[in-house]
This record gives C-alpha cells, sequence and structure tokens, in this order.
C-alpha cells in the first residue's frame, strides 16, 4: 500500500501518474502518427493499382472497355489484413468493370501534390466498413471518344489500424520501460537523499535526555541545514529555558530557606517560652515571618503563572481590555491600604484605553508596580498611577527613587538594592516577565518630586 505521508512514496506517487499521463499522450500522439505513416504507405499501392488498370484502359467499337490484369490487385496480397474493391467508370460516368455503387469523391476533395498523377484520396465506407479509396483520372483521347475516364480502387482499413496499433503498442512498451527504470532510478535516489535524515534520526535519538548539545552539520545536504540550523536554534533556546529554570528553583530554594530556618527557630523559642509574654512576642514575629513567606510563595506562583498566559497570548489568547479600568479596579482596592500607611494614592485615567492582553497578568503587573512604590514611600508620601493614550501606564512615587547604574539590575529576580527594606525581589521581575509576553517596553525615570517613575508602553489595540 501507497504511504502518501512518506516522502519517497508521494515523490514516486506523483512522479507515475506524470508519467502515466505522458504515455497516455505518446500513445495517442504515436496511434496517430502511425495511422498517418500507414495511409502514405498504402496510399502509394493504391494508386500503383490503380494506374494499372488504368493501363488496360481499351477502346473498341466506340466503346471502352477495361482488363483488369490480376496482378493489378496482387499487391495487397501479402502485405494487406483487409479487402480489395475496385471500380472502372468511363468518360460518361458509367460502370464498365468492377463494384458497383464505391463511394465517389466528396465534393471539394483536393487533388494529391504527393504523385505526379491526377488523384485523389479519400475516406468512405463501403458495404458498412471503413474504407480508403483513390480516384484516379485518366485521360481518353480517340476520334471517336474524348474525355476522363476515372478508375477507383478501395481498401478496408484493417491493415492501416493494425499498423497504427502496432506502432502505439511499441511506443507504450518502450515508454513503459522507460518509465519503470526512471521510477526505480528515482527510488534509489530519494534513498540515497534521505540517508543524511536518517543519519539525523538516529543521532537524535541516541542522545540522552539532558544531552542539548547542537546537531552536526557535517553530514547533511546544502538543503537540509536550514533545518538542522532552525534545530539547534531551538535547542539553544531550551537549553537556556532550562538553565534559567534550574537556577529560578535554586534562587528559590534558597530565598525559601532562610525564612523557613528563621520560622523554625522562632516557633522552637516559643516553645521554650514561660512567660506568655515572651510567648506572645515570639508568636508574632512567626506570623510575620509566615506573611513574608506566604508572599514570596504567591509571587513564586505568580511566575509560574505568566508562562501559561505568555502561551495564552501567543496563541491568540488576547482579550480587548481598557487599562483605564483595570487601574481604577486596582486603585479601589489598594486606596484603603495606602490610607492606613499614611500615604496618598491617586490615579489618574480619564478616558479609556484599550489594548490586547490578559487580564490576569495585567492585574498582576499594577499589582507589583504599586505595591513596590507604596513599600518605598515614605509616610505622608504619594503614589500616582496614571494610564495616558495610546497605551501608556506610569505608576509614580516621590520615594528614593533608584540610581542609574542599578535600573537594570532591579528586574533580575530575587536583586534587592536595600536589604533593609522588606521584599522578596520579584515584584519587578515579574513585571519585566508580564511586559515580555505583552510585548511592551518598561522603562525607568526620575519622577517629578524626586522618586522613581516607571513607565510601561503597550501595544494599542488600533496598533495590531
Amino acid at each position: 500500500m501507497f504511504k502518501l505521508d512518506s516522502l519517497r512514496w508521494s515523490l514516486l506517487w506523483h512522479l507515475t501518474l506524470l508519467l502515466v499521463v505522458l504515455m497516455l499522450a505518446s500513445s495517442l500522439s504515436a496511434y496517430f502518427n502511425g495511422r498517418e505513416a500507414a495511409d502514405t504507405a498504402y496510399d502509394r499501392t493504391l494508386l500503383a493499382s490503380a494506374r494499372t488498370i488504368a493501363a488496360g484502359l481499351s477502346q473498341r467499337d466506340g466503346s471502352l472497355s477495361a482488363d483488369v490484369p490480376y496482378v493489378a490487385l496482387d499487391t495487397f496480397a501479402y502485405d494487406s489484413a483487409g479487402r480489395i474493391y475496385y471500380q472502372v467508370n468511363d468518360i460518361h460516368q458509367k460502370l464498365i468493370s468492377g463494384y458497383e455503387n464505391l463511394p465517389a469523391p466528396p465534393a471539394g476533395t483536393p487533388r494529391t501534390d504527393d504523385y505526379p498523377a491526377l488523384a485523389r484520396f479519400y475516406d468512405g465506407t463501403y458495404l458498412g466498413q471503413n474504407v480508403r479509396v483513390v480516384s484516379l483520372l485518366k485521360a481518353v483521347s480517340e476520334p471517336s471518344m474524348n474525355g476522363m475516364a476515372e478508375i477507383r480502387v478501395a481498401e478496408t482499413d484493417e491493415a492501416r489500424v493494425a499498423m497504427a496499433r502496432s506502432l502505439m503498442a511499441d511506443t507504450l512498451l518502450r515508454l513503459g520501460m522507460l518509465g519503470l527504470g526512471a521510477l526505480l532510478v528515482v527510488w534509489f535516489a530519494v534513498s540515497a537523499a534521505l540517508r543524511p535524515l536518517e543519519r539525523l534520526r538516529s543521532a537524535v535519538e541516541e542522545r540522552e535526555m539532558d544531552d542539548l548539545r547542537p546537531l552536526p552539520l557535517v553530514s547533511v545536504q546544502r538543503e537540509l541545514r536550514p533545518l538542522v540550523q532552525a534545530l539547534n536554534h531551538f535547542t539553544e533556546r531550551l537549553r537556556g529555558q532550562f538553565a534559567r529554570q534550574a537556577q529560578f528553583i535554586a534562587d528559590a530554594a534558597h530565598e525559601l530557606r532562610t525564612p523557613l530556618a528563621v520560622l523554625k527557630a522562632q516557633l522552637e523559642l516559643g516553645l521554650r517560652a514561660k512567660e506568655p509574654q515572651t510567648l506572645r512576642h515570639t508568636l508574632e514575629q512567626a506570623a510575620q515571618g509566615t506573611d513574608r513567606l506566604t508572599h514570596l510563595a504567591n509571587q513564586l506562583l505568580s511566575l509560574a503563572r505568566i508562562e501559561n498566559g505568555a502561551r495564552a497570548i501567543a496563541e491568540g489568547g488576547a482579550q480587548l481590555l481598557d487599562l483605564s479600568q483595570l487601574a481604577r479596579e486596582l486603585g479601589m482596592a489598594m486606596a484603603p491600604l495606602a490610607h492606613a500607611r499614611g500615604f496618598a494614592l491617586a490615579l489618574e485615567a480619564d478616558q479609556p484605553v484599550w489594548l490586547y492582553g490578559e487580564p490576569t497578568l495585567l492585574h498582576e503587573l499594577l499589582s507589583n508596580l504599586v505595591d513596590n512604590a507604596m513599600a518605598h514611600t515614605p509616610v505622608g508620601g504619594n503614589v500616582i498611577l496614571r494610564v495616558t493614550a495610546p497605551a501608556v501606564l506610569e505608576v509614580e512615587d516621590d520615594g528614593p527613587g533608584i540610581p542609574h547604574e542599578d535600573r537594570e539590575r532591579v528586574f533580575e529576580r530575587f536583586y534587592r538594592r536595600n536589604q533593609q527594606v522588606a521584599g522578596s525581589g520579584l515584584g519587578l521581575a515579574i513585571v519585566g516577565e508580564i511586559c515580555r509576553a505583552h510585548l511592551a517596553h518598561i522603562s525607568l525615570h526620575d519622577g517629578v518630586q524626586g522618586g522613581l517613575k516607571v513607565r510601561v508602553s503597550f501595544v494599542p489595540a488600533n496598533g495590531r
């Protein structure tokens, strides 16, 4: 059974169809060419017979007579499978010898230029059979008779058809052998051409699961090198992704180890405490450590969710969202917390700003930016959440800001400039990942009041 999903069989199948079409066209051409060659050969014999009969015409007692020798029709004896008919008409088209009602030349039948004779060749039907006829005019010039006698010789077309079919069969046989040879050559050529792919497949299958080295380019053809290079490029990105994941797991384990150890020590201290005041203080510290540990775990989960959200965006699952509405919802949710901490949270979003995005990730981005600004804003300060056209988000505070030399590093995971400030060092790293998922550009600037202004420029909905 043909396997059309195989390159080898697909190529052979299409080549076979092409060869079949060519064979059919060639066979038809061979048949018509053979028929033309047969007509040329047998027409010459017909004309020779008509001339022989014309040579036997004679005039006796004022009438024309025909002496038809046997040799006139014997020409066909050894090379004709059909029947021969003849007719001789005098100058008045009166039958004087031969068969009656042989078909006359159709009107407008031209005289042949292939032979020096007043002859016309044409096809007709006689006694229900297809025949080829020659009509030869013979001049009769006698004192008592002057005009043109007509000799017609007809042959059934079995011999001509047989000759044409023989030529067609010979052509088909030769083309069939040639086509079979071509298919065998193509089979071996394709098999040889696919050997590098087979070696490549074996090289990939024999590798260990963690072997992400580039595939060699030496043993493949030039046409396959772009494919191997694309695979190597993908493997390189996959290796980088694995390296980042391994580093992230190592950093997360390191970051979790310390607060868990502190929490365990606080609990052990509380178990040894005798006085209720000491026990309460220890439990309060443990609760604070648990809050920080919970916050760190939530941010680690957020990083894991970003990958799924980015995949959804890449697969066309982004939604049309109003960034101003998202900012308003977040501002209303965080306003009580800002008031409790002793500073003002202001929102500037006068008009809808539309973009395509993933709502959960955008809410995470807004939450981390505002939370990061609140963590660095002193009591009595201000945090401004601003949304402007075409699709720009800004979060500005009047805290200490970030020096220019550190502004690139703050997007690294677990990086913290000030170890005295509570935090995991993941907030801006999460923001950076979400921006990459939305093809947005994030930048840090000096605020008007000397603090930090974070600007995120999204792709507007009308610019997609």
